[in-house]
């Protein structure tokens, strides 16, 4: 998660992500309720503005906005948090997401063909979701209550969770970070959020040394207006 408040004006302010980062308190419940009412306008707007930029924005500014795709993480972590923004608030509304996956997948396929073969083409898309559970996550608390390790994926779904801080313990073991999907980025996206530092001890082993906030720390008002 990209935790900079203060980069380039995006869909959100520098106070808008300061607001959502914790690092700014409302001093009265009705700012807080407009900065977040705020937030929600500006998210719904930009979601709409991409209908808008699927459709007149130049190609060669497309392509320069994706030129380092493979090799920005930053650039990278932002487009799978955009998709599963996108695949968790519509899930949460009942809707399912090939609905909206799929018909923007099979409209872009044919928009190319089109453009770039002069043809016209049959798309066909699949997608599948299949969940298995394994750990339930009581478990992963109460290991980290004794200290024991738990795995990153263990470790990313109770922060996804958020009835848990593991933030408030000195450090966190991890075990099976040689696992497929868990790489170096990925631990270090977990320390970052969690504002804390990862050490390797052995390729499958690492901790998460955090820094237990003092009681009684403050952080100053941001007031109303909350930027642009």
């Amino acid at each position: 998660m990209n935790t900079d408040p203060d980069r380039d004006r995006g869909v959100l302010s520098s106070a808008d992500r300061s607001y959502l980062l914790g690092e700014t308190t409302m001093s009265h419940e009705q700012s807080r309720r407009n900065a977040e009412a705020r937030i929600r306008r500006r998210v719904e707007n930009a979601i709409l503005d991409f209908d808008l930029l699927l459709h007149t924005l130049a190609e060669k500014d497309r392509r320069q906005v994706f030129d380092d795709v493979h090799t920005d993480q930053a650039m990278l972590d932002g487009l799978r948090a955009m998709v599963a923004f996108a695949y968790v608030g519509t899930k949460e509304q009942g809707l399912e997401f090939d609905e909206v996956l799929v018909p923007a997948v099979r409209a872009s396929e044919e928009a190319a063909a089109a453009r770039r073969a002069d043809a016209n083409v049959s798309v066909d898309v699949t997608f599948d979701v299949e969940m298995t559970s394994e750990t339930p996550l009581e478990g992963v608390v109460e290991r980290l209550e004794a200290g024991d390790p738990v795995t990153p994926r263990e470790l990313f779904s109770l922060i996804m969770r958020g009835d848990d801080d593991p933030a408030r313990h000195e450090s966190i073991s991890l075990v099976g970070t040689d696992a497929e999907g868990v790489d170096d980025q990925f631990l270090e996206r977990l320390a970052t959020y969690l504002e804390g530092e990862v050490r390797r001890e052995t390729d499958s082993r690492a901790v998460i040394e955090l820094e237990v906030e003092v009681e009684g720390e403050e952080n100053s008002d941001g007031g109303d207006d909350g930027g642009d």
